[in-house]
């Protein structure tokens, strides 16, 4: 007998889908997913089954797709497969074939879930997998979040298995008499998990037999301090990071007296991609590293005296964006140095050079921006009375694609494009008969 009504209690108390919603079921052709699909079959919930061939053990891999194949017709469901160089993958992406395998099927569980309207993914985790995954994650050091273990639902993947321990699968499909596949590289120690589950786990189960239970309850008091973690995170970040579009801004001093400040700072960061190292180098130079800027594959943080800027790096904006305040002399952006002054009208002198533009100082909001074009850029050439596409002016002076990037792009606080450095500045800047004040912004390479 199947345990069909734990099962369907399981389902109900973690809320993993509703009765009339359609499955895909990840099936690998071992005795965990082989069991999983035997249980929605018997509880009668409607589903498809999905297998991948990662290309890995030749004829074996071949096997395990066939079976899998067999299976979903015995119960009459949709069958979905794909193969994939696995191989070729990690090697091209310089990761390890288990890191590529996960990569490759989730992403095409993913696909196939959304192309034929099922509305979740179940995977046959087990409660032993989630202790595993725990020990995992402590040996890489994935802090509070890897301390959960497997969640039971997560987006739209669910793990229907978790009320069973691996000794009770083992003995269910040996009752029930269920045909499987056995993996020869589960049998291998070469891998970390298979290290963990044959040599780790079982010393630990030495000095406590219900290790399973203990590192459910564990997990989940973790998974509680997380959430309580990230609800004061959330409400933090709303305090400190002000929009300011296209930057968000964030005071330093009040930043420096947050305790304890590797959690907190780890925390407000992440979802903009900074690494520990990262933040501990920002730590290490605050507050007095004006002009710094610190990346994250997606984020910059440039640090001025009194506030860290953060903003996206585009993609074509290499050099990032310089922040330049009304009281900076100088700053520097891509190897470029930039300049401004203040002076009566009546004490400027004016010339003509391209390196110079000579501004109306009442109808700058700062601070301003220094950073390369982007797509959409558009800006009005002094002389003209329209706009003109910041990429069309490129073209008409016949600046090369590859040279582009390199030009700095002098923006108002209001979004407004003041000065095309060394070639023109937009005529709403210009000098007029009502002009009190200029700024003079000068480049030097």
């Amino acid at each position: 007998m199947l345990p069909v009504p734990a099962f369907r209690d399981f389902i109900h108390e973690q809320r993993l889908f509703d009765p009339s919603d359609q499955i895909l079921l990840a099936v690998s052709g071992g005795k965990d997913s082989v069991l999983m699909a035997h249980l929605f079959n018997e509880a009668g919930f409607r589903f498809g089954i999905a297998h991948c061939n990662f290309t890995l053990r030749g004829a074996e891999s071949d096997g395990d797709e066939a079976f899998t194949r067999e299976l979903a017709a015995g119960f009459g469901v949709p069958f979905y497969t794909v193969h994939f160089d696995t191989g070729f993958f990690a090697a091209t992406r310089k990761i390890s074939v288990q890191m590529a395998a996960r990569e490759l099927r989730y992403d095409w569980f993913e696909e196939i879930r959304k192309a034929n309207d099922y509305q979740f993914i179940a995977i046959a985790h087990h409660r032993n997998d989630a202790v595993e995954t725990m020990l995992l994650n402590l040996t890489r050091g994935t802090g509070i979040a890897g301390l959960h273990g497997i969640r039971a639902k997560r987006g739209s993947l669910i793990r229907p298995l978790l009320f069973l321990k691996r000794d009770e699968i083992d003995e269910l499909t040996a009752q029930n008499g269920l045909a499987y596949r056995e993996d020869s590289s589960n049998l291998s120690v070469k891998y970390a998990r298979n290290k963990i589950r044959r040599q780790v786990i079982p010393v630990l189960k030495t000095l406590n037999p219900d290790l399973e239970n203990t590192f459910e309850s564990g997990a989940l008091y973790f998974a509680e301090l997380e959430e309580f973690l990230n609800y004061q995170v959330d409400k933090l970040r709303e305090e400190l990071f002000s929009e300011t579009s296209p930057f968000i801004k964030i005071n330093i001093s009040r930043l420096m007296t947050l305790h304890p400040r590797k959690l907190l700072w780890f925390g407000l960061f992440r979802p903009f991609g900074f690494s520990a190292a990262v933040l501990d180098d920002l730590a290490g130079s605050l507050p007095t590293c004006s002009g710094k800027i610190f990346r994250s594959k997606t984020h910059q943080l440039l640090a001025d005296r009194e506030y860290l800027f953060l903003s996206p790096v585009k993609e074509n904006d290499p050099a990032g964006v310089t922040v330049l305040q009304a009281t900076d002399a100088m700053i520097t952006w891509n190897g470029l140095v930039f300049s401004q002054t203040t002076r009566e009208r009546e004490n400027t002198m004016f010339t003509s050079e391209t390196t110079r533009a000579f501004t109306d100082t009442e109808r700058l909001v700062y601070p301003l921006l220094v950073r390369s074009w982007r797509q959409g850029d558009v800006f009005r050439p002094l002389g003209m009375k329209g706009q003109k596409k910041l990429s069309d002016f490129f073209t008409s002076q016949k600046i090369p694609l590859n040279q582009k990037s390199a030009i700095a792009v002098l923006v108002n606080g209001n979004g407004e494009i003041i000065w095309v450095a060394g070639w023109r500045m937009d005529d709403r800047y210009k000098i007029n008969q009502h002009t009190k004040k200029v700024t003079i912004f000068e480049t030097v390479k």
